[in-house]
């Protein structure tokens, strides 16, 4: 695919990566960066675990970093893009924060608010019109947390068959260095899916 310097699919391709740190880290890897008259203004990935907050959404983060940018909470004729379908939480603050087009990846079905589980957006108290953009490039933003979870099921495996194995043998499993130490144990929601819908939040349970 071409990608145009300031398209749709050029801002998607930068949420993706920032979806890559996220995972690089060990946290679920969804990303996400807002736009202004061509230029990010804002970027973010999760970092739930890593700020043991439940706020710590790439949306929310991206919003903050935007505010800050500008010295000003109003978002307005700001495009939001994100690698999955924003949660409940993120919807609200996009509807607070005044941005005015969202543009993102795979449809959460257990917590999306644009359309799958919820319509946050799409009627408000606010009467704002905002332009939603879904499944931008989504077999490769839901394929990245796919792999993600892949990599998690095949942690806890390891484990469970490291635990079965002498004490000797069980440390040099530990110090493997290319084990991912860094992930958690946790399995996320929906760990089996394989359809483009089915997606998880940023939250690891």
């Amino acid at each position: 695919m071409s990608l145009t310097l300031h398209s749709d699919e050029h801002f998607m391709q930068i949420a993706l990566k920032e979806a890559m740190t996220a995972f690089d880290r060990g946290e679920v890897p969804i990303g996400c960066v807002i736009v202004k008259a061509g230029r990010i203004i804002g970027r973010g990935s999760n970092q739930v675990e890593a700020l043991h907050d439940p706020t710590a959404h790439a949306e929310i983060l991206a919003i903050g970093a935007a505010c800050n940018q500008l010295d000003n909470w109003r978002l307005e004729d700001c495009t939001l893009y994100v690698t999955l379908e924003p949660c409940p939480m993120c919807a609200g603050a996009i509807l607070n924060s005044r941005i005015s087009r969202v543009v993102f990846g795979a449809y959460d079905r257990r917590l999306g608010a644009l359309g799958s589980v919820y319509d946050i957006l799409s009627v408000n108290p606010l009467g704002k019109a905002i332009e939603v953009v879904p499944e931008l490039q989504s077999r490769d933003c839901l394929g990245l947390i796919q792999d993600f979870f892949r990599q998690l099921r095949d942690k806890k495996k390891n484990q469970s068959l490291a635990a079965d194995l002498p004490s000797s043998a069980s440390s040099l499993s530990e110090q493997d260095p290319h084990s991912h130490g860094h992930l958690d144990e946790k399995t996320g929601p929906d760990e089996d899916f394989s359809s483009e819908g089915d997606a998880p939040s940023e939250q690891t349970d």
